[in-house]
C-alpha cells in the first residue's frame, strides 16, 4: 500500500480535503530537478483536517469518481518554540559580539 505526504489545500468538501503532493523530478536532457505537484482527493471521514495541515494520505478502494485515497494521519512537526530552542547553540557567539579563540 504506498502512502505520501502533503499538504491538505482544500476542506470545503464533506468527508474529503485535496491533499498536494509535491515531489522532485529530474529532467532527461539537462539533469535539474524540478518540482511536480500532483493534487489527490482523499477522504477524511470526521472532517478534522484543514487548509495547511501536513499530513499522509494512503491508497484505498474508490470512493467515488476521483477519490481513491484516505488520510492517514497528521504530520506533528515541533512547534516554533522547540525549533527556536534546538538552534541555540553556546558555542556561537551572540549577533554583534567578536568571537574569542581560548588557544
Amino acid at each position: 500500500m504506498r502512502q505520501l505526504k502533503g499538504i491538505v489545500m482544500s476542506d470545503k468538501m464533506d468527508k474529503t480535503c485535496v491533499v498536494a503532493v509535491t515531489r522532485l523530478k529530474k529532467h532527461s536532457r539537462y539533469h535539474k530537478y524540478y518540482k511536480v505537484t500532483k493534487r489527490y482527493k482523499a477522504h477524511d471521514e470526521e472532517n478534522k483536517f484543514h487548509i495547511g495541515d501536513e499530513v499522509i494520505i494512503a491508497e484505498a478502494r474508490p470512493q467515488s469518481k476521483e477519490k481513491r485515497w484516505r488520510i492517514v494521519g497528521k504530520v506533528v512537526s515541533p512547534s516554533r518554540s522547540q525549533r527556536r530552542d534546538e538552534r541555540v547553540d553556546t558555542d556561537q557567539p551572540e549577533a554583534g559580539q567578536p568571537r574569542v579563540d581560548n588557544v
